[in-house]
Formats: structure tokens, C-alpha cells, sequence
């Protein structure tokens, strides 16, 4: 199937996840302005995107849920609305503890409800299974798209505006996510709408049980949570470790924009690997590259051409995870359950980001070095590689849907 010939939803979550994912991005932007306004230093603005964080994944499995039994486009349309109250009521609050609730849990429920957990669960009901990851990857490359679409139209109203204004644009766009919600239909025909008739003879609480029986669904549980770890340590603390090195400020810049260019194509081009081969041998491959690239990173002389090359490198594999492991759940446990499922795959790799944000600076306040903790990413990145060999991929409902 052509990414042409992908039905309107598809494109419809595109669109959501480039505002969603794009917005999300640009608040590192916002730390000084009101940082400033508030007047209390950078740790509250920091903890407040902490907390926003934390919730994006604990919220997860919930949204998930709610997708699976209300619908995607009611939970999408919801998130929009929060995401965008959110927004507003930081923008006019005059008590920085309201930013909490405003910035911290509004917005991070809204990024739950409008990113990739509902997003590709919406998608996999629509687009046929042998071409689910070449769909998953093509959307999930949205959101490192966003990145680049919303930041520099966000430091653009920063000039030119103050933050308050630009956090109110911001809110405006969360209801072009409320309506592409309106026309997100997930109707199927053929053989795949058969299918889909069978799996949800299957109540949640039986595809729950059923998935945490599933000694795959576990390590695959384990595989994502080495990504979480990879991801934040790497964006929270790569900066440090170059300008440590003597690196000037602008080769962490470049290198972090080298990852997400590089993860347009890394997560379309790892999806497709996915259609064309067995899913759990893409995901080594991927694992097995991040643990050359890593180790590469750290034992090769440091400049600022290796720090760009790195960053390209470990762009091109960054979150083409997304569309193998959404792929291989899908693939196992069928599309009907597959936001909650992946939901609470991707609670796990959040609390792995939040493990590899918080263990880096620990271990560099306690040692003076990042060095334990690169080779610590470097061993489990081949933990991971290694851990997606056994999974019995093999779809658990052996009932097959015969064409309409």
C-alpha cells in the first residue's frame, strides 16, 4: 500500500500528532521568559515539565483504555480540550502554583489523549495488518516533524509577542486537533473488519489477563523501557557531557537537530523494515545499531563532527521503536485492545525516561562522570537486542477471519 493510498484517519492523526508533539517540543523555549516573570528560578519551570511528563505516561493506559471502549475521536477531541484549557489558564494565571495543574497535569493529560498511544491504536483498525508498520512509522515520523514546524513558529511569537500571547496561539491550535477529531472514522470493510468482528468477542479483561501471560508482552515491556532510558538520558544530559568535554554550545545544538531530522526517516524507514520482516528481528537490529553507535560515541575521540555524526546516527534509530513494538503488540494481540496494550507498554517507557533523566545526574553528582552511565546505556541497548529473539510472535487468537 502505498503512504498515498493510506485512508483520510491516517492523515487526520498526522496532523494531530505534528500540533500535539510539535507544541510538547517548544516549551524548553518557555523556560526563561517565565522563569522571569515569575521570578523563581528554573527549577519550578523544570519540575513543572517534569511532572507534565510523568503523567503523559501514567496516563497512557487510561487513555488507552477509553479509546478502545469509547472510541478514538471522543478521547482525542477530549485531550484537545485540555490540552488547549491547559495552555490558557497558564497563560493567564498570576500564581505560579497554578502552573501545575495547568501546565503539569492539563497538558499532560492532553498530550496523552492526542499523542501516539491513541493516534496508532486509531490507525491499526483502519490500515490492513501486513501494512500496519509502514503506517505506524509514517505517522509516528509526525511528531519529530512537528518539531521542526512548531519551535521555529514559536520562537517567532516569542520575538515578536510576549509568552502569555504565544501560549493563547498555542491553545487556538489544540482545536484544529478537536477538529480533525470530527472526521475520524474508523470503519473497516473486507476480511480486515472480520477480523477485527472476532477479536472483540474478547472482553478487556480477558485481553489484559491474556497479554500479561504472554511472556513476549512482558519483554516487550522490558525492550521499551530501554528506550525511555536511551531517549531522555540522552536529550536531558548530552549538552553537559559535550560542553564537559570542551565542546562549544552549538555542537549540542546541532547534534540534537541532527536527531530529529534523521528521526523522520529512521521511524518511516524501521516501520517498513517491519512489513517486509519479522518484526522482533527489525527490533534487534535496531537495538543492535544503537549499541555500535553508543559505544562508538564513547570510546572514539570527541569533536564536534563526531558529535553531529552521533547525532544522526542515533537519530535514524531514536524512535523507530515506536512503529515495531505498536507493530509487534498488534501483530500478537490483534487491533481491538491495541491503545490499552500499548498504552501500558508505553507507561513503562516513560518511567524508563524518567529513570535515565533523574539516574544521569545522580550518577554524574556522585562519580564526576557520565562515563558509567553511557556504558550502562551501551549494555542495554544489548540487553534489548537480545531479550526480542524469544518473543513468540505468533498472533494468540488463532481464529482467522475469512474474507467478507
Amino acid at each position: 500500500m502505498s503512504i498515498f493510498r493510506f485512508p483520510i484517519l491516517v492523515w487526520l492523526g498526522i496532523g494531530t500528532l505534528i500540533i500535539s508533539m510539535g507544541i510538547r517540543q517548544s516549551f524548553g523555549i518557555f523556560m526563561l521568559p517565565i522563569s522571569e516573570h515569575f521570578e523563581t528560578g528554573r527549577e519550578f519551570f523544570s519540575l513543572t515539565i517534569a511532572l507534565q511528563n510523568l503523567l503523559f505516561g501514567l496516563f497512557q493506559p487510561f487513555v488507552g483504555m477509553a479509546a478502545d471502549r469509547f472510541g478514538a475521536k471522543r478521547v482525542i477531541a477530549g485531550g484537545a480540550i485540555a490540552y488547549a484549557l491547559g495552555l490558557y489558564l497558564t497563560s493567564i494565571t498570576q500564581a505560579s502554583g497554578m502552573l501545575y495543574l495547568s501546565l503539569g497535569v492539563l497538558v499532560g493529560l492532553g498530550l496523552s489523549a492526542t499523542s501516539y498511544v491513541v493516534i496508532l491504536g486509531a490507525v491499526s483498525k483502519v490500515v490492513p495488518a501486513k501494512h500496519a508498520s509502514k503506517a505506524f512509522g509514517f505517522t509516528s515520523a509526525a511528531g519529530s516533524f512537528g518539531m521542526f514546524a512548531v519551535i521555529p513558529g514559536a520562537q517567532s511569537l516569542l520575538t515578536h509577542f510576549d509568552w502569555q500571547g504565544a501560549m493563547q496561539v498555542f491553545a487556538m491550535a489544540c482545536f484544529a486537533m478537536l477538529a480533525f477529531s470530527v472526521f475520524m472514522q474508523s470503519t473497516q470493510g473486507g476480511s480486515a473488519k472480520a477480523a477485527l468482528e472476532v477479536e472483540r468477542e474478547q472482553s478487556l479483561k480477558q485481553a489484559l489477563k491474556q497479554a500479561f501471560s504472554h511472556k513476549g508482552y512482558l519483554l516487550i515491556h522490558m525492550g521499551f523501557f530501554v528506550c525511555g532510558f536511551h531517549v531522555m538520558f540522552i536529550a536531558t544530559h548530552l549538552p553537559s557531557y559535550l560542553a564537559d568535554r570542551g565542546l562549544p554550545a552549538n555542537a549540542a545544538a546541532m547534534a540534537l537537530a541532527y536527531v530529529g531530522i534523521f528521526n523522520i526517516f529512521g521511524s518511516y524507514f524501521w516501520g517498513l523494515m517491519g512489513d517486509y520482516y519479522n518484526k522482533r528481528h527489525v527490533m534487534s537490529a535496531l537495538y543492535l545499531v544503537r549499541t555500535l553507535v553508543i559505544a562508538g560515541f564513547v570510546m572514539l575521540p570527541l569533536t564536534t563532527t563526531s558529535a553531529g555524526i552521533f547525532g544522526a546516527a542515533i537519530g535514524f534509530c531514536w524512535l523507530g521503536t515506536v512503529p515495531l513494538t505498536s507493530g509487534l503488540v498488534r501483530q500478537i494481540f490483534g487491533a481491538r485492545y491495541l491503545s490499552t496494550l500499548y498504552g501500558l507498554v508505553f507507561c513503562t517507557h516513560q518511567i524508563g525516561s524518567f529513570l535515565g533523566a533523574w539516574l544521569g545526574g545522580r550518577i554524574y553528582d556522585y562519580t564526576g562522570s557520565y562515563q558509567p552511565i553511557w556504558y550502562s546505556t551501551i549494555a542495554l541497548a544489548l540487553l534489548a537486542a537480545l531479550v526480542h529473539l524469544p518473543i513468540n510472535d505468533k498472533p494468540v487468537n488463532q481464529l482467522q477471519a475469512q474474507p467478507a
